[in-house]
Parts: C-alpha cells; sequence; structure tokens
C-alpha cells in the first residue's frame, strides 16, 4: 500500500490526495469528477447528472473524501490510524463519528455501492467505518448501529426514517457533513421522495454544515431536482452547483425484427416467439442480462430459456424483488464474478449496481419510457468509455414503432421529467410520530423545518393544525379512541404518547403500498420467497404454480406461509403480481405520433418502421394512419354491437379517464351503454346500438371544459377514492399490518381501511385524507394533467372518422385485450388465431380486388 496516501504529517491538498490515489489505480479523473471535487471543497451542495457508467459514484465520494482531509489537521489521520492499529481491540468509538449518509433507492443497489465505497477508503486509510443498514441488516449490527453509528451508512429512505425514530442516533447526526441521493430520480416523483425531503429537513436541523449532493443519470428536470434535494428555501440553494458529463455514453441499439410482421398484432402475450432469436442472442455473448416488465414475464422467459437449453442449467440466473434475499446474493455475486451467461431480471437490476462482466442489454418488450431504455441499456459496457449494447425483442409489431421513437427521442434528448410529490399529508403524519419518537419537538419550529422541503412549501397553516390534530387525536372521528392519540403535549412540546405506540410505529414506516405478500417455502425447509397472498387464495392444495424458477405444488397455508414441495411438469399458474402496466410516457406517446406521422407522409426511416410498412400501410387502405394533427376515429359494426375504434395514443391511463368521458357525453344525447377496452394507442367504445357519434363531434365531443366535473360523473369516482385511501391509510398510521409473525391478512387491513373512509365519509367529509385520495386519484391513477393537455390537442384535431368494413389492424389489439377479461389463456389463443386468419383472408381478398380495379 502507498504509505504516502495516510502518513504525510504536511498540510494535504485533498483534491490532489484523491488524484493521486486514481492514478495508483491507472485511473485519469475524468473533468466532471474534479469539477464535483471542487465544488465540494467549496463548502456546495449540487447534482450530478452523468450517464451510467461513468464513474458518479467515485465523483461525489472521493470529494466528501477529499473535503475531510482537507478540513482535518494533518497529524490527525496519522494518530487516528496508528491509535487504531496499536490497538488490540478496534472499538466503533475508534472510528470517526457519522460523516455521510449515502441514500439508494433499492436494497440491492446498496450492497453494491457500499463495496465500492469500500475500497478507496480502506486504501487511503481512512478512519473510517462504512456499513450498510436496510431491512437485510442483521439484528445484531443495527443494534450496534443504534449505540453508535458508522462514519459512512449507506441505506434507503425507510431505514434513514426509522434511525430518526431513536432518540439516541438523532443526536448523533450532529456531526454528519454530506448526505448524497443516489439514483434521486428514482424517488423524487414518489412518497418515498417525500418521506426523503422530510428526512433530509430533520438532518439539516441536526446538522447546521451539512450538504446535499443528488446523483442521477436519466432525468428530463435537472435543475428541479437539485432544488427539491436541496429544499426551495435552502441558504445553500444559491451556491448550488448542476454539474453534468459532456457526452452521454455510446450506445448500440438493435431490434430483433420477425421474419414475418403480424399484420393483426395483439398485446399482452409474453413475447416467446422472440425466443430462437433471443438464445442466438445470448449465445453470441459472454454475459447477458434479460429485461422484462413484470416479474411474472421474468419467470416465464427464465423457464423457457432453460427448457429450451437445459445445458444451461447453473449458468442463468433469475432476479425479481419478491425471490428471497439469498437467491437474489447468490445471483449477483456469480454474475459479478462473471459465471452467468444471462440473468432474466425486472427492475431490481435497473439502477446503478455494477456488473463488469455484462456485455450486452436485452428487453423484452417495450420499456414505455425513454428514460427507462436508457437506464437498462446501460447496464451494459458498464465501466468509464464503454459501449451500452441493447437488443430489443418486441412481444407484438406495433412496439417496434415504439423502439424507432424511442431511438429518435433520445437523439433529440427528450428525456422523461420526474415531477415532485406535493402535500402528501399521510406521510407527513407518519413523519411527525418518527420524529416525536426520537426527540420531542416544538411545533413552531417543525413547521418552519416542514415548509423548508419543496413537498411542503406551500402548506397551509390550516392543513398543519389539521395534521397536528390528527396525530394527536385522530381528528374529528377518531378522538375517543387512545390508539390514534399518537402525540401528547408537554411542556410546550409533543412527544410519542408511550412506547407500544412508538413501537409499533417503527414496523409501519415507510409508504411503499402493495398487496399483502405471504412466505414461500418447502416442507423440508429453504424459503424461496414472497408472493402476493391474493394469488395464493386463488389457489387450492394440490394445485402447481410456478416461482422462483420452478414449478411448485401448493401443500397448505399456514400462518401467511404457502408450504409447497417440488413438482413435475411445466404446466402451471403463473403468479400475477400488482402494478404490471407500465404506461406509455409522455415523450415518448409524442414520439410515437412523430413516427406515425411520417409513416403518413410514406416515409419510413430505419430498420424497425421499415419492418412495420405492411402493417401501417394495411392500416392505411382499411382507414387511415393517426397523426398528431389527425385524430382517427373508426366506426365499425360487428356481430357483437357497434364499436368506436379511437387512437389518441396517449398512453393507457389517460385513455382510461377519456374513454369514461367520452362515453359519458355520448349517453348525455340518448340513452345508451357502453363497455370499453383501452390500451397505450387507443379506445374501443363497444355499444348494443349505434352510438350518437355525429352529434357528440359536433356539440364539442373533445372539449377540455368541466373535464374535472364529467371525471367525476362518469367514473364510479367514490370507489376510486375508496382504494386510493386503502394506501393512504396505511401510510398515515390508521391501519397497523401487525407484528412480525402476527401479520394481518389483505382482506383484514381492506377491512380496516374501509370502515374508516365509511366513517370518515359520514361523520367527517372535510377530512384532509379524503381529499387527498381524489386528488391522488386524479393526478396518479387519470393522469388528470395529461388528460387536459390530450384533450386540448385533440379538441384543436382534425378529425378523420372512418367505416372500415372490418376491424383494422390498430382496433385488433383492443378487440383481443377485451376478449382476455372471459377467456382462458388457451382459449383466447385459439380465438385470436381464427380472428386473424378471417381478417387476412378478407384483407387478400380486398388487395385482389384492388389489383383488378387497377388492371
Amino acid at each position: 500500500m502507498n504509505k504516502s496516501f495516510s502518513q504525510n504529517c504536511q498540510p494535504v491538498n485533498g483534491i490532489r490526495w484523491v488524484s493521486d490515489w486514481m492514478k495508483s489505480k491507472d485511473r485519469k479523473p475524468f473533468p466532471f469528477q474534479r469539477a464535483v471535487w471542487k465544488s465540494l471543497a467549496e463548502g456546495n451542495s449540487g447534482i450530478l447528472h452523468s450517464p451510467t457508467g461513468t464513474g458518479k459514484t467515485l465523483a461525489v465520494w472521493l470529494g466528501a473524501i477529499a473535503d475531510w482531509r482537507q478540513r482535518i489537521k494533518a497529524f490527525s489521520l496519522e494518530s487516528k490510524t496508528e491509535k487504531r492499529r496499536s490497538s488490540k481491540r478496534i472499538t466503533r468509538g475508534s472510528y470517526d463519528p457519522i460523516q455521510v449518509v449515502w441514500v439508494t433507492p433499492l436494497r440491492a443497489l446498496a450492497a453494491d455501492t457500499l463495496l465500492a465505497l469500500r475500497e478507496p477508503a480502506e486504501d487511503l486509510h481512512l478512519p473510517w467505518n462504512i456499513e450498510l443498514r436496510t431491512s437485510d441488516t442483521s439484528s445484531a449490527l443495527k443494534s450496534k448501529q443504534n449505540e453508535r453509528l458508522p462514519s459512512c451508512l449507506v441505506t434507503t429512505p425507510e431505514s434513514l426514517s426509522l434511525l430518526l425514530s431513536y432518540p439516541k442516533t438523532q443526536a448523533q447526526f450532529s456531526h454528519l457533513n454530506l448526505i448524497v441521493l443516489d439514483e434521486w430520480h428514482e424517488l423524487m416523483s414518489s412518497k418515498r421522495g417525500v418521506q426523503m425531503e422530510l428526512c433530509l429537513a430533520r438532518l439539516r436541523s441536526l446538522s447546521s454544515q451539512v450538504r446535499t449532493w443528488a446523483i442521477s443519470a436519466t432525468i428530463g428536470n435537472v435543475q428541479q431536482a437539485m432544488e427539491t434535494a436541496i429544499g426551495p428555501r435552502a441558504h445553500d440553494l444559491q451556491k448550488a452547483t448542476v454539474i453534468k458529463a459532456p457526452a452521454r455514453r455510446r450506445l448500440s441499439m438493435k431490434s430483433l425484427v420477425p421474419e414475418k410482421i403480424e399484420l393483426y398484432p395483439w398485446a399482452g402475450h409474453m413475447g416467446l416467439k422472440s425466443l430462437p432469436q433471443v438464445i442466438e442472442a445470448l449465445e453470441s455473448a459472454g454475459s447477458s442480462l434479460v429485461f422484462t416488465n413484470t416479474r411474472s414475464q421474468a419467470e416465464r422467459w427464465y423457464s423457457a430459456i432453460l427448457h429450451a437449453k437445459p445445458m444451461w442449467a447453473g449458468q442463468i440466473g433469475l432476479h425479481h424483488g419478491s425471490l428471497d434475499r439469498k437467491a437474489r446474493k447468490w445471483v449477483e455475486r456469480e454474475l459479478d464474478a462473471g459465471n452467468l451467461r444471462c440473468v432474466v431480471c425486472t427492475s431490481t437490476l435497473d439502477l446503478g449496481v455494477d456488473f463488469f462482466p455484462v456485455e450486452q442489454v436485452l428487453q423484452v418488450g417495450s420499456p414505455k419510457g425513454i428514460a427507462r431504455l436508457m437506464q437498462r441499456a446501460g447496464r451494459s459496457g458498464h465501466y468509464p468509455g464503454g459501449k451500452s449494447q441493447l437488443i430489443f425483442a418486441p412481444t407484438h409489431a406495433l412496439e417496434l414503432v415504439e423502439l424507432a421513437a424511442a431511438k429518435e427521442a433520445l437523439a433529440n434528448n427528450r428525456i422523461e421529467a420526474r415531477i415532485p410529490r406535493q402535500n402528501c399529508l399521510d406521510v407527513l403524519a407518519q413523519h411527525l410520530v418518527t420524529v416525536a419518537a426520537g426527540r420531542p419537538f416544538v411545533p413552531d419550529e417543525m413547521l418552519k423545518e416542514v415548509r423548508a422541503t419543496n413537498a411542503f412549501q406551500e402548506l397551509r397553516a390550516t392543513e398543519w393544525l389539521w395534521v397536528l390534530d390528527f396525530v394527536q387525536r385522530g381528528g374529528e372521528s377518531l378522538q375517543a379512541y387512545p390508539d390514534f392519540c399518537r402525540l401528547v403535549e408537554e411542556d410546550g412540546q409533543l412527544r410519542v404518547a408511550d412506547s407500544k405506540i412508538a413501537k409499533r410505529h417503527r414496523y409501519s414506516i415507510g409508504t411503499i403500498s402493495s398487496d399483502r405478500e405471504m412466505l414461500v417455502k418447502f416442507l423440508t425447509g429453504g424459503r424461496l420467497g414472497t408472493i402476493e397472498e391474493r394469488f395464493i387464495s386463488k389457489l387450492k392444495p394440490g394445485d402447481n404454480f410456478m416461482f422462483a424458477g420452478r414449478t411448485l405444488k401448493l401443500v397448505t397455508v399456514r400462518d401467511m406461509t404457502a408450504w409447497v414441495r417440488r413438482a413435475k411438469g411445466r404446466v402451471a399458474a403463473l403468479p400475477r403480481w400488482m402494478g404490471g402496466h407500465l404506461p406509455l410516457s409522455n415523450e415518448l406517446a409524442e414520439a410515437v405520433r412523430d413516427k406515425l406521422s411520417e409513416a403518413n407522409r410514406g416515409e419510413f426511416v430505419g430498420r424497425e418502421m421499415k419492418a412495420v410498412r405492411p402493417l401501417l400501410k394495411l392500416q392505411g387502405e382499411w382507414s387511415a394512419i393517426p397523426t398528431d394533427e389527425t385524430l382517427v376515429i373508426e366506426k365499425v359494426k360487428t356481430r357483437e354491437g357497434h364499436h368506436l375504434f379511437i387512437y389518441p395514443f396517449e398512453g393507457r391511463l389517460v385513455h382510461e379517464g377519456l374513454a369514461a368521458i367520452l362515453a359519458w357525453r355520448m349517453s348525455q344525447l340518448q340513452p345508451i351503454t357502453f363497455a370499453s377496452t383501452v390500451n397505450d394507442y387507443g379506445i374501443e367504445l363497444l355499444s348494443p346500438t349505434e352510438p350518437p357519434l355525429e352529434r357528440a363531434l359536433e356539440s364539442g365531443f373533445f372539449s377540455p371544459e368541466s373535464l374535472s366535473n364529467q371525471i367525476e360523473r362518469s367514473m364510479n369516482a367514490t370507489e376510486l377514492d375508496r382504494r386510493q385511501f386503502r394506501d393512504i391509510a396505511r401510510v398515515a398510521g390508521l391501519v397497523f399490518g401487525g407484528l412480525p409473525g402476527q401479520g394481518k391478512s389483505s382482506k383484514q387491513l381492506q377491512a380496516s381501511s374501509d370502515m374508516f373512509f365509511d366513517v370518515f365519509r359520514q361523520y367527517d367529509p372535510e377530512n384532509l385524507l379524503l381529499k387527498q385520495a381524489r386528488r391522488e386519484v386524479l393526478e396518479l391513477q387519470l393522469e388528470y394533467g395529461r388528460l387536459s393537455q390530450a384533450m386540448q390537442r385533440l379538441a384543436g384535431s382534425h378529425i378523420s372518422l372512418q367505416h372500415p368494413p372490418r376491424p383494422t389492424p390498430m382496433a385488433f389489439p383492443l378487440l383481443v385485450d377485451r376478449l382476455r377479461i372471459r377467456l382462458s389463456s388457451e382459449k383466447l389463443e385459439d380465438r385470436v388465431a381464427r380472428m386473424t386468419q378471417q381478417l387476412l383472408r378478407h384483407a387478400e381478398k380486398n388487395a385482389t380486388r384492388t389489383t383488378a380495379s387497377s388492371s
């Protein structure tokens, strides 16, 4: 080891010190890395926006080390190092107090980050201990950390919030100098981001010298991301720095274009028709990641690859969030060692986990967002100067248009913005109890602290008083119940009422809401992971299902555990997890409409667009191609009834709200009922009688006026609010999931939250959590902002009303989606095959007649 790093007794230039370390590793600092070091040395906060694999972690981490080295006296490092070396027993007190908190959005990323931070710290003989704190951390280490925090703590928002609930840890944060928000874009637009903003405000109140640095690779609103991380009212925002790497990493993207393009594509299947091409691509590289959008799809693809290539057993891995931690760790370790040919994974490997052996990434199905595509592509060639390789395997033909659009959007630097959440009062209520569990607070001082965040900078005094009343008395409706009187006032401060409430609250900290999960265990021992209760509840003992890459037989369910044994055969139920549908992002939807506009002009640029030319040609012959300026509406009569097919190309969530409003508007002109189906491309409205479309168009069918009111009247708004309130009730502490080993079922938790919803509606209609539920339905479930913009665009668009003799290629996926609701997978595929053959015969006859008439 180079002793000059630890034994130089002269005044040390911190930046030169870490630069020398990089040189000793045959690395040369990039200009953006030096810019970060300089900014940190000047005492600034900021954001580093740099592509994946360019050395972002080292930029901030070495900057933190250089800044610390600059501030200490020259002999301090020497004396502390020698003291530790001469000590027979190194205790936690031998190391510096907490200096850095490094926050990551994922546990897997936290573990990888820990290893990356330790290397330079050990080489430079820093008197720092660097430790991990997540839900996977052992109880013994957690206890030690509660007594004395490490010099650098790598953690997640939930674990950091939990630490703030302990009196001893709050006091220790007074030494903190730097907070790093890794992959900040993944947090800032969610309630986890709001939770993190509140934690940041608390840490700044505990440490006057602390600075904040955010790190992000793929985000469109960099300035807003920095202001959200630092706080809009923070004093150091004036000196905050935005540092960007000068160029995006080299990226190669290609598609596995099928030999024969489906003229009538349909979505929702696993895309396994591309399996032979995917296997060929896997054979051409040493190590690959195969990304899917859902855990179900990952399970199915892993099984299909292994069935096609049984000799690859032990050389391929499966990685998603429901698998047991040990299984995930094994995959990560073997992948990093270069022992795996491929890993089939979901978003659990999206973020900055460095696996240097990975040569290429395969994306199965559209990622539905430009930033997500960039993020996943960056998992390959993950080293400075490396080239990312991405291979796209479409699950249906129209996804080729999405990839062509994504390529062009990337070339024009059109990346999605992440919009921070505002006024999440359920998160605020949880945070107040968390802080009070660690240290009593003065309400007026806490209000200033809360308003220093972006999320609550506009918090009104009435809202603040309501939240205080809610955590003290449970609000107007629950004041008679002691369990909801969580905080009490004493000498002008609020503290937790008793230790029982504090203990129960610590088990509830967090904002991630999902269906209740069950453990999956072998009867003979061995844990496989967790699976959602609603899936297991549909199975009977003896049923087979696929999980963790295995076919399993359910033996019994007991104590929130599904006990299983191995089963033979490949026929098995495939679990479906909540949150499986990713909507098309606004930027990608706009880019897709641009590509369709080009196709309408006869311009088919690129391999993907040339491949779908026959499909779009048929669409144009039977109807018209939608564009950014032309809205195509098709009226088709079949034995099922009267179909309206509308193609806004605005994304599934927008289309859900749009379908309800359009159906309601026509029902106001004449009594009529509709069945609606939506996808990312369009809407189907099916009615038993002919709809009054022409009259609706004349009366402002797409007018954006009275949109909010009509959403409430056209949809079952109360039921939507009720569902959204279930998440809010859990975060706000109204429902408790139970202590470990005593968990409540999903039905019990749902019944409890529904009871609160009904009580509040009847006896406390002005309850702010009810209003928050309605706001979240509009913003999250219906994307009200995008819906309003879409209506304005459509109102100014040219309407192309078509009357094709039969459903067109773009209508076909909507028909299939409606059939999927009432048919099993096998019956659906048979029905789709028959429908496709019928439509192709009609298309061939039409083409023959057209040729004959031309002759």
